[in-house]
């Protein structure tokens, strides 16, 4: 197992950890709705990232017009994944939009990844990713849905879990291919959140009020931008410049886990045998990446950002 992987898995893991308390955060602030707290979460996290990139995205602009079409794709993945992810907590509860989210990434950043690159996943993957899915739906299966009064919300809501964890997939796959095509993690990651963000910052002007409404509800969405969405963000950049996007969102399973960890320490909710069953899946899940063969496609991108990997 090498270093750079090790590095890799260890950023995309702190990234997790930061993006799990997200719902407990919501908790403390319930009269902001799932489109401001997703607008303002990862709209102004977004428009963070390409401020603090500047000038690597001023050094790599040329090469970033010439992508411009998949830097587009990228942005408006970003646009549409917080809206559909905290919509889908909103309606389906914030274990079951969690978990529905972010289970269907990496399958989806696998079909990108065999579909479009022609990479072959390999068994460690399908098993990776195998895990986790049990996990997540022993998480699902370990939740009290009593608090949930129409059965047709809940069915938006993993409708609207699934396209966030398509939109989170492709945006990942994005940046990724940004790197392997020369451009730096900073300009890859500021050019692709930035302009998502600014895409989300209508929905933030239209729906944002609630946000002012106490200085609680001010606190707990300057923790979201700043803190799960830019560190956050910061981190899974750094990890995507070491480990493969499919290997990047199947280490994101761990977040549901985080999220139910807290959930029961902090909120007070009681998590079941079958729950911790659950957390014990994801565990796996993090030994089978680490413990996975490099793939060879990884170290011919390093070798190949060559020029502008100070970008």
């Amino acid at each position: 197992m090498s270093s750079a992987r090790v590095q890799g898995i260890g950023a995309v893991l702190v990234a997790s950890m930061l993006w799990g308390t997200t719902g407990t955060a919501a908790t403390f602030a319930p009269e902001i709705g799932p489109l401001a707290i997703g607008a303002a979460a990862l709209g102004i996290g977004g428009i963070l990232q390409a401020l603090v990139a500047g000038p690597a995205l001023r050094r790599a602009s040329l090469h970033l017009r010439a992508r411009s079409g998949i830097v587009i794709t990228g942005a408006v993945a970003v646009f549409v994944y917080p809206l559909a992810f905290y919509s889908a907590m909103h309606l389906a509860g914030v274990a079951v939009g969690t978990v529905v989210s972010l289970a269907s990434a990496p399958l989806v950043s696998g079909l990108l990844e065999r579909l479009v690159d022609r990479k072959k996943l390999g068994s460690w993957w399908y098993g990776a990713a195998f895990l986790g899915i049990i996990g997540s739906a022993a998480l699902i299966a370990s939740t009290d849905h009593q608090s949930i009064n129409q059965s047709s919300g809940v069915i938006v809501g993993i409708v609207l879990g699934l396209v966030a964890g398509s939109s989170y997939a492709i945006y990942s796959w994005v940046v990724q291919r940004l790197m392997a095509d020369g451009i730096g993690r900073p300009a890859a990651m500021g050019s692709v959140f930035g302009l998502g963000g600014v895409l989300l910052m209508p929905v933030l002007v239209v729906t944002g009020e609630s946000l002012l409404a106490s200085p609680q509800a001010t606190a707990v969405g300057a923790y979201m931008a700043l803190v799960p969405m830019f560190l956050g963000y910061v981190a899974f950049g750094y990890g995507l410049s070491k480990i493969p996007a499919s290997s990047a969102t199947t280490v994101t399973l761990t977040e549901p886990a985080v999220a139910t960890v807290l959930a029961v320490v902090i909120v007070g909710e009681q998590l079941t045998p079958l729950g911790w069953f659950g957390l014990a899946m994801f565990g796996l899940v993090l030994v089978l990446l680490a413990c996975a063969p490099q793939p060879r496609l990884l170290a011919q991108r390093e070798v190949g950002q060559g020029s502008l990997s100070k970008d």
